[in-house]
């Protein structure tokens, strides 16, 4: 049974409870995983991984080393976004992923999600439990439609980021938006189709 309360004297207690968050989203996915799992696994109050960490969505964004959570990044983009949300959207995709801060971390998770089934399961859970939930809850489509428009914006992260293809490589912001923004919009705009 699990300690409660802190450890006594000097403790790897943080860099334990990533390791066991690492394993455990490995081994159930965003969605199997729980803090009292995470917690257990480390041999830990669950009250040490929220005080670490908070909520579980912080967990797996410290333990997947993410740079930034991007459940929050969406929020906030589509709380700056109008009745068209799909410029703000890529504008927002554009700015984050051409931060040379973010950029390798993130190209780095894309080439392991794609050449690691552990990864990709843990990063598909994530996308689908928080991400495509979120987006189509706070725009009002349906999840199959928001997946939809995480499709053609991995399709350009891949494209620009990963493969590098050129023109999309070295294109401008505003050309992007301007070229991607009818697609995205149909899906997830005011000029979306209505539901059947």
């Amino acid at each position: 049974m699990a300690r409660t309360g802190r450890r006594p004297g000097a403790t790897r207690t943080r860099d334990q409870i990533l390791s066991a968050a690492r394993e455990q989203f490995a081994e159930l996915g965003f969605g199997g995983a729980t803090i009292r799992g995470i917690a257990r696994a480390a041999e830990v109050d669950p009250a040490l991984v929220h005080h670490f960490f908070g909520s579980k969505e912080d967990v797996f964004v410290a333990a997947m080393r993410l740079p930034y959570n991007p459940a929050t990044v969406i929020r906030e983009i589509l709380a700056q976004a109008g009745p068209d949300p799909a410029p703000s959207v890529l504008r927002g995709l554009l700015r984050i992923w051409d931060a040379p801060e973010t950029q390798a971390t993130m190209v780095g998770l894309i080439r392991s999600a794609v050449a690691d089934d552990r990864t990709a399961r843990v990063i598909r859970d994530f996308l689908s439990d928080m991400v495509v939930q979120q987006v189509s809850a706070e725009l009002g489509v349906p999840p199959l439609r928001a997946t939809a428009a995480a499709s053609q914006l991995l399709g350009l992260i891949v494209l620009r980021y990963v493969l590098r293809i050129e023109p999309v490589a070295s294109a401008g912001h505003e050309d992007i938006v301007r070229e991607y923004s009818p697609a995205l919009g149909a899906l997830i705009g005011a000029a979306a189709p209505p539901t059947t």
